[in-house]
């Protein structure tokens, strides 16, 4: 038993309903296909497979059914043609730039990246042939400028990791697009709630399904999205043949967090607006950024292409690492961590953890002083979480 097509739904209803593959045991939750592999009724049905004439699966490496559940919800719910599920995030980005690029070609990315995702650009490509320019991301000249006859794609993530820039998605995907160029976004501090690079230009988009899909800390995950032409060219047969697969176990837990997502995001988006707003006028916070407040860089267009802000608060506590420190060291209910997106509210020290390996010189830039911290609200009632950051601030 197949799903309803769903598509004419809105998100929340796409949410649930997406993608079902019922066995015929018409079960009500989705069912988790623990296989390696598949059998056939004939030799000639395996032969019809692997030659791509019959429709069925093959190998878990490269399609399995609840993986591919979960590809079609998170493709409906993006708005996209197709989808393909990766081990992690960053598989996802690695595949999603690897995928199309060869010998010769050239890449250009926004500066304003998570450490893993500027490895990838700066160190891994070049390896392979594949030179790149580092720009601005916020200045649509140095875009322009940087676009070469073998620029393949260009590269960005918005809201900006871990300062919560936002770049204009539209104007760079019309200058990439002039180059002959590709867009590939990295929408994970946003969502697809919030906001939709396929509805404003973007030819692909990632996401770590690691946080706010799965959304309570569970299991490692990634998923590319783009049209069908995309995904065949680029990523299908990349995935096929070097086996960076999403396992259907993770892809199980991950589509029953896409049940909750848009009740969860919503929840720890304004949680955030209102942490935003208790720390506005704090004397020992020297920088707020949290995107939807009328004093952000970039709020022109955060209006024109967000429809909400984002779970995560970013700002600068007094004092540099230090007064980070002491203050990080102060919180009893947020805990001190990484990852992100995740139903319990965590914080962490971008200079010394997610981007401890990239220069001073480049923290610089980027403006993430020794005295910044970046803060995930979960889902807590936010007036204890506001308690928990003003009394740890008394710290510092």
């Amino acid at each position: 038993m197949s799903a309803p097509d769903t598509r004419k739904y809105r998100p929340e209803t796409r949410l649930v309903q997406s993608g079902v593959l019922r066995s015929q045991f018409g079960e009500t939750s989705e069912a988790l296909f623990l296989t390696q592999g598949y059998v056939y009724d004939s030799s000639a049905q395996a032969e019809a497979r692997f030659k791509g004439e019959d429709p069925g699966y093959q190998y878990s490496r490269f399609a399995n059914p609840t993986v591919h559940m979960f590809e079609r919800r998170m493709a409906e719910f993006e708005g996209a043609e197709a989808a393909r599920a990766t081990a992690t995030g960053m598989a996802a980005v690695t595949l999603a730039l690897m995928g199309q690029v060869r010998a010769g070609d050239h890449v250009v990315a926004s500066k304003a990246l998570f450490g893993s995702c500027l490895y990838v650009v700066e160190d891994y490509l070049p390896r392979y042939g594949v030179t790149s320019t580092i720009v601005d991301g916020n200045d649509l000249d140095q875009w322009r400028a940087a676009m070469r006859p073998n620029t393949k794609t260009v590269f960005m993530e918005t809201p900006t990791n871990p300062t919560l820039e936002v770049i204009d998605i539209a104007e760079v995907s019309k200058i990439a697009h002039a180059a002959g160029a590709t867009v590939v976004v990295d929408n994970v501090f946003s969502t697809p709630l919030w906001q939709s690079p396929l509805a404003l230009g973007a030819d692909c988009v990632v996401y770590s399904t690691t946080k706010h899909i799965d959304g309570q800390g569970r299991c490692l995950g990634g998923v590319i999205l783009g049209s069908e032409k995309f995904i065949n060219d680029n990523i299908h047969t990349f995935i096929r043949q070097t086996g960076p697969s999403m396992s259907p176990f993770n892809a199980w837990v991950m589509l029953k967090g896409l049940e909750t997502l848009a009740v969860r995001v919503r929840q720890q988006t304004d949680t955030a607006a209102a942490v935003a707003a208790a720390l506005a006028e704090q004397p020992k916070i020297s920088r707020l950024m949290y995107p939807g407040r009328p004093d952000h860089p970039q709020a022109a267009i955060v209006a024109k292409q967000m429809r909400g802000g984002s779970t995560l608060v970013g700002f600068e506590v007094v004092g540099g690492k230090q007064g980070a420190f002491r203050f990080q060291d102060a919180l009893k209910l947020v805990r001190i961590s990484n990852n992100l997106g995740d139903a319990k509210s965590l914080i962490t020290h971008p200079a010394t953890t997610t981007h401890q390996r990239i220069t001073q010189k480049q923290r610089d830039e980027l403006g993430i002083s020794d005295g910044f911290v970046r803060l995930s609200c979960g889902l807590e009632h936010p007036d204890d979480l506001i308690e928990d950051v003003l009394i740890a601030l008394k710290a510092v």
